[in-house]
């Protein structure tokens, strides 16, 4: 079996090593006996949800967040494709917040997102939320650990539920003890470091469901 992983956007959104969360997924797979091949996908290359397994999407600082989100409404629609499909996808920060409906900038600026998600960011005024963080999922007991470093106050819609509830740090907004977001197989999170290194259960979740969808398309 060979894992098809699309790295959106790979060489302009690495925030704080965010890309070491793809290496944990490529890690787990080979543990699991799974070959894979990865390909970035960057400006002005088309999207095809019918050719990948996995989705990762890091995060990046305004400027280069700002490119790709131009840069992304045209492959919108793909994305939405997939996601609607059970594609299974890994978001952190500015990656979750493009999947959204809009977030602003530390500038004020409003920065369209694509919508394949129903939820908004806002921004801090000279503040950001910094420091270890714990969150507690109830959809898969199990609780996950990492490390926050965001200026983005982000609002879940109705269709949404989070990655897990906050047992120390702020969360999304520091407001209703919410972390990250899951929809349908996506999941999304502030958390840095990267996420997947220090949550090993959580990778070789989103592995086991890469490998799920790939064998249903499979069968088809």
């Amino acid at each position: 079996m060979r894992l098809r992983i699309c790295h959106l956007y790979g060489n302009l959104l690495n925030t704080y090593g965010d890309n070491g969360n793809l290496l944990m997924l490529q890690y787990c797979a080979r543990e699991k006996g799974v070959d894979f091949e990865t390909e970035i996908i960057s400006l002005d290359q088309p999207f095809d949800p019918e050719k990948y397994d996995l989705v990762f999407f890091g995060g990046g600082q305004d400027y280069e967040q700002y490119i790709v989100s131009k840069d992304i409404q045209d492959k919108a629609e793909g994305i939405k494709e997939y996601i609607e499909n059970d594609g299974v996808v890994l978001a952190i920060c500015g990656g979750y917040q493009l999947l959204g409906h809009y977030y602003m900038d530390a500038s004020g600026n409003k920065i369209s997102g694509i919508s394949a998600l129903d939820h908004y960011t806002l921004s801090q005024d000279n503040n950001r939320f910094i420091g270890d963080i714990t969150i507690r999922s109830e959809e898969f007991n199990e609780t996950y650990e990492g490390f926050e470093n965001h200026n983005g106050r982000t609002f879940l819609g109705e269709n949404m539920r989070p990655l897990g509830k906050v047992e120390k740090g702020m969360g999304n907004n520091g407001e209703d003890k919410t972390e990250g977001a899951r929809y349908k197989n996506v999941f999304c999170s502030y958390f840095h470091g990267p996420l997947l290194v220090r949550n090993i259960h959580l990778a070789n979740r989103i592995v086991d469901m890469a490998i799920a969808q790939h064998n249903k398309k499979i069968e088809k």
